[in-house]
């Protein structure tokens, strides 16, 4: 498919740091491209040392290709002001100075009113106590960065976790956008333990947890959102003190992201549908899977096989029979 199909548009924001602004929109659908690169200022084809030394009036910034009819501009205004800090004027995050600030660069009329309208929207909301100060501003020319800047979350996915997490990104983001009575109702409904587990990803004490040593036949699921991720019959003892699965019941629900805190890199395992922290999955287990996943039990709700049915798990009583 080509970038020169007339009804795909342009969209183009600065963020501070581009690598980290590539990737929530690179998974969206629609999105034909996404381009790290130069916006703003006053110097032809500048470098990455040129615009850092704040000397040429641009930002850092990222083009998008994008189908309308699939993402609406609208929506990609929307995504971007969960990716930014759009009440810091002096930079984003640990990048300080005038390339790393925010703007929306409208490339129509249209754009500047629905950017407008989601910029009101957003002051609106009380998400944010302090001012909004992302500009909306006329495009200027574009100049795409140095190619090893380009899709960095995908060429160096180790170096741009630790960044995206060590900037201060990660945390503000996801403490700015918090569905606060979503996580009052969770503090009401789950333990203690369980909610610093699936909500802080915190971790419970090895051999102090409800089901590392359980072996009763049935389904884990998710404590919060109840859908079944692990089964007994993938459970095995691997002497870690946490429960261990060779696999899940459905690879589609659980998601694994890149984990660089505490000094080390792992494979953080998520619920897909309560985006609850579950654990880790490692390359040490037994065939033929030849993985471990490592979950805390406080993530985890048991339903013993006898009562699948009544629990409204019936699909799986399969599982467990002429056993």
């Amino acid at each position: 498919m080509s970038d020169s199909n007339e009804r795909y548009e342009l969209a183009t924001f600065a963020g501070g740091c581009f690598w980290c602004m590539v990737k929530p929109f690179d998974q969206q659908p629609g999105i034909i491209r996404v381009v790290s690169g130069y916006t703003g200022g006053h110097v032809e084809n500048p470098t990455y040392e040129q615009v850092c030394s704040d000397k040429t009036g641009h930002l850092e910034a990222v083009q998008i290709t994008f189908d309308p009819e699939q993402f609406p501009y609208e929506e990609l205004v929307d995504l971007y002001w969960r990716l930014i800090d759009p009440t810091d004027a002096g930079g984003q995050f640990a990048d300080r100075g005038h390339s790393y600030t925010t703007a929306i660069f409208v490339h129509s009329e249209e754009q500047r009113v629905q950017a407008e309208q989601s910029k009101r929207r957003l002051e609106q909301s009380g998400v944010f106590s302090k001012p909004i100060v992302t500009p909306i501003l006329p495009a200027k020319p574009f100049y795409a960065a140095e190619n090893y800047h380009q899709g960095y979350y995908k060429t160096n996915p180790v170096r741009y976790e630790a960044y995206y997490t060590g900037s201060g990104r990660a945390k503000f983001l996801k403490e700015s956008w918090k569905d606060k009575g979503r996580q009052e109702e969770l503090k009401q409904r789950l333990t203690p333990i369980q909610f610093e587990v699936t909500q802080n990803s915190g971790t419970e004490p090895a051999f102090r947890n409800e089901f590392w040593d359980h072996k009763e036949e049935g389904i884990y699921v998710d404590i919060v959102s109840g859908k079944p991720l692990f089964s007994s019959l993938d459970k095995f003892d691997s002497g870690c003190g946490w429960p261990s699965f060779t696999k899940p019941i459905d690879e589609e629900e659980v998601t694994e992201h890149v984990d660089v805190t505490h000094n080390m890199v792992r494979t953080e395992v998520r619920s897909k549908n309560a985006d609850s922290h579950l654990g880790h999955v490692f390359e040490d287990g037994p065939k033929p899977t030849g993985l471990r996943y490592c979950i805390n039990s406080a993530a985890l709700r048991f339903v013993p096989a006898s009562k699948l049915e009544e629990q409204g798990y019936g699909e799986y009583t399969s599982l467990f029979k002429n056993r």
